[in-house]
């Protein structure tokens, strides 16, 4: 196994990498096919202004991530397929997304969520099998927000300080640290055992007799009781018997609340978010509002007129309280930031006076939010005060259709499609963050997706080059993790974040070696002085997809901030663009395409992925160049 080193590479010391992943050498000439000759004078100008370096956000599943047990039964518990541990993301580990450019790690499902398991012994009531979907439970069910998941700590009655000291170890090794927090709903069996003194746990003081009041924190269905839907896609009774748990079809809650999704039948369907309860921030059932809105005048306004605003208010739903006391509590732990989930699902007027709160007492704390309404963008950023938007709707979507269309009919492909995204957001492309995974997506290698790692290279280029916000690399995404275990209540195509199970490219990759091992060589990375290695029982294709990965990573802020971005009038499946004296040419397809001159003459290639003749840019080819 050849030795790969994962430190960023130094900016101009790039040259034409090796074939990747067994790409055979490009075999067509311009007689099959068509040239395209690359004209600076027809370029479209995008922007006026240069990039500033922008975050690169690592997101990662604590419980998945470190998991090194590759049973993978469907359906098993954690003894039998075991759990990832924050002991295991330890300094060789941070290090090493230290040296790859992350500047913040998202630890999703840290925050205590509703399982299956059984923690009683810890003084933790278990939680009722037919509200739960899946053994470990979906980390978006949180059932106490001020802890954090039993399954994810050694010793389960010291997890909040297990959680403390990976917060303190990610400081140290220069990153910052983010988390989810969930406003539009929470566990149907919410229950705040760690709050500190004096907080009232969400519902205490609900009057459970209106369907609606202003200062509660759920809605109600008076006078019916919760029914469990019919269909749940429940885990075999063997599976269940192992943890003495049982699914009977029944779950008390009277009177019914509403579920996560607005759903109001005390019977939801089971394509409703049933295991999860809607909170009650002011807008009453036929949609008023019952709050001071921020003034459209405000929009875009600095953040210190927003919380001049809220200085002045003396009365706010009681959730907006709970849930800023919430971030409250993790910021003083050392919490660097938040993604909210569903954000599009609460008022913008309250995006405000959280973000206003948390500005105060962190003015860096990065902000982000999962928003799939490109009508209202503007709003959540304007109005909302809210960093980062996931752009989930424009720029991922087209690429995934124009990288499936590249290998289903590559004459087909039409490029000029990711150019009407990124014009369609050019007024907020700093605040918007891009991505290729997540744990919301399919997994690019997976069949349903590419079928191949490597195909999404053109994605990532575009992705990192030719846009003005950030970009999130969730994990496994760099080695080619497929998705392809079948956890139970998750299927085959994404990393299941429903039950307990490891994603094998990512625990090969983090397997510590023994001494035999590591004289082998392989893949070394000499992290926090240690002389630890990374990447010994990984696959070659893994890490050499890595390095790609790494390598345009590292290209990443030298190429936004060297000028505005012009689009190229690039046909069918190759797509150009230049920032200052680099070209960027990319190709959508299985096809070879041949590329003759930039203004006449040849430009000198200084990344090449898969390698290739300096005129021709092989299938999922991507090449980055210093014009003449």
């Amino acid at each position: 196994m050849a030795f790969v080193s994962f430190r960023r590479a130094p900016l101009l010391a790039l040259t034409s990498l090796t074939a990747l992943l067994g790409c055979s050498p490009v075999q067509n000439t311009k007689t099959d096919t068509e040239a395209l000759q690359l004209k600076s004078a027809d370029a479209v100008t995008l922007n006026q202004k240069v990039a500033a370096p922008s975050p690169l956000v690592y997101q990662l599943l604590p419980r998945v991530f470190g998991n090194q047990n590759l049973t993978n039964t469907p359906w098993g518990s954690i003894e039998e397929n075991g759990s990832g541990k924050f002991a295991d993301i330890d300094e060789v580990v941070l290090a090493d997304l230290k040296h790859m450019g992350v500047t913040h790690v998202w630890y999703t499902g840290v925050l205590h969520h509703a399982s299956v398991t059984d923690y009683s012994a810890y003084g933790i009531s278990r939680d009722d099998a037919d509200v739960v979907k899946g053994l470990a439970g979906s980390p978006y069910a949180i059932r106490d927000y001020y802890n954090v998941d039993p399954d994810l700590a050694l010793a389960p009655e010291n997890r909040l300080a297990e959680f403390k000291e990976l917060i303190a170890r990610t400081h140290k090794a220069g990153l910052k640290v983010i988390i989810d927090i969930v406003p539009n709903h929470v566990a149907r069996h919410y229950q705040s055992l760690s709050a500190p003194e004096g907080v009232q746990s969400l519902g205490a003081g609900d009057d459970t007799r209106q369907a609606y009041a202003r200062n509660n924190n759920f809605y109600y269905v008076p006078g019916a009781d919760f029914e469990v839907p019919d269909e749940t896609n429940r885990p075999p009774a063997a599976s269940l018997n192992k943890l003495n748990a049982t699914q009977d079809g029944h779950f008390h809650e009277s009177p019914a609340k509403w579920t996560g999704n607005g759903a109001t039948s005390p019977k939801p369907d089971a394509s409703d978010w049933y295991e999860t309860v809607k909170l009650n921030y002011g807008v009453t059932p036929d949609g008023k509002h019952d709050f001071p809105e921020v003034p459209a005048a405000l929009a875009f306004a600095p953040i210190e007129q927003h919380q001049g605003f809220w200085s002045t208010q003396k009365s706010l739903p009681d959730t907006w309280y709970k849930l800023r006391d919430i971030s409250r509590f993790w910021l003083s732990l050392g919490v660097d930031g938040f993604r909210f989930d569903m954000a599009e699902m609460v008022p913008v007027s309250f995006w405000s006076f959280l973000a206003s709160d948390i500005k105060a007492i962190n003015p860096e704390a990065l902000l982000i939010a999962e928003v799939y309404e490109p009508a209202r963008y503007r709003d959540f950023i304007g109005r909302g005060k809210l960093d980062l938007l996931y752009d989930k709707v424009g720029l991922y979507d087209t690429l995934k259709a124009i990288s499936q269309q590249g290998i289903a009919n590559p004459d087909a492909v039409d490029t000029a499609q990711i150019g009407k995204r990124l014009t369609e957001i050019r007024d907020i492309a700093p605040q918007m963050l891009h991505f290729l995974e997540n744990h919301d997506e399919q997994r690019i290698a997976s069949p349903e997706f590419l079928g191949s790692a490597k195909r999404a290279l053109p994605s990532l280029a575009v992705s990192l080059y030719a846009t003005e916000g950030p970009f999130l690399l969730y994990f496994g995404q760099s080695l080619g993790e497929d998705g392809s275990e079948t956890g139970g209540f998750g299927k085959p195509s994404r990393t299941s974040i429903f039950d307990y199970v490891a994603a094998p490219a990512m625990a090969r990759y983090l397997k510590r070696p023994d001494t035999k091992e590591a004289s082998k060589g392989a893949a070394s990375m000499e992290a926090a002085g240690q002389g630890q290695l990374l990447g010994v029982a990984s696959l070659p294709e893994e890490l050499e997809l890595r390095q790609a990965y790494s390598d345009m990573l590292a290209l990443a802020d030298t190429i936004k901030s060297a000028g505005e971005l012009k689009i190229l009038p690039s046909s069918g499946p190759v797509f150009a663009f230049r920032r200052g004296p680099y070209l960027v040419t990319v190709n959508f397809s299985d096809k070879a395409a041949v590329i003759e001159t930039f203004n006449g003459k040849a430009p000198k290639p200084i990344l090449s992925i898969p390698a290739s003749q300096q005129t021709e840019l092989a299938p999922w080819g991507v090449r980055v160049s210093l014009v003449p």
